[in-house]
């Protein structure tokens, strides 16, 4: 099930998105996932909250881990993201369940447990 429902997803999908891909790319916290589609091939760019952790970065997964931007990244084992103006490559893809989203600044912590996201997704930087 995915902690926010389909139905949002889809208007996001038709409105919010295509501000977000204008914005993500260089506002805090967000990023655009760059990814390939596993059947088609066809490159794809998902807005996404994003956040360092470690030597990479947590993307919170707000519709679940079901979505096909999340699966794409899982086959490829990474994606790009642009990030603060930067494109970054990041690699070894990891599904973190954490009901408590003890890795989210308190604020965000505080949004996702309204949300009742308990998954995000760590990858690490390429070198």
């Amino acid at each position: 099930m995915s902690p926010l429902p389909r139905g949002i997803a889809r208007v996001n999908r038709i409105a919010l998105n295509r501000v977000m891909r204008v914005l993500a790319p260089r506002a805090p916290g967000f990023a655009l996932v760059r990814h390939r589609g596993r059947r088609t091939g066809t490159e794809h760019t998902t807005p996404v909250n994003i956040f360092r952790s470690g030597a990479g970065y947590r993307i919170a997964l707000t519709y679940g881990t079901e979505t096909d931007w999340v699966r794409n990244v899982l086959a490829a084992g990474g994606c790009t993201v642009i990030i603060r103006g930067r494109t970054v490559e990041l690699v070894e893809p990891r599904l973190i369940h954490d009901a408590d989203r003890s890795w989210a600044p308190p604020v965000v912590r505080q949004i996702l447990g309204i949300l009742h996201v308990p998954d995000s997704m760590v990858l690490d930087v390429r070198r």
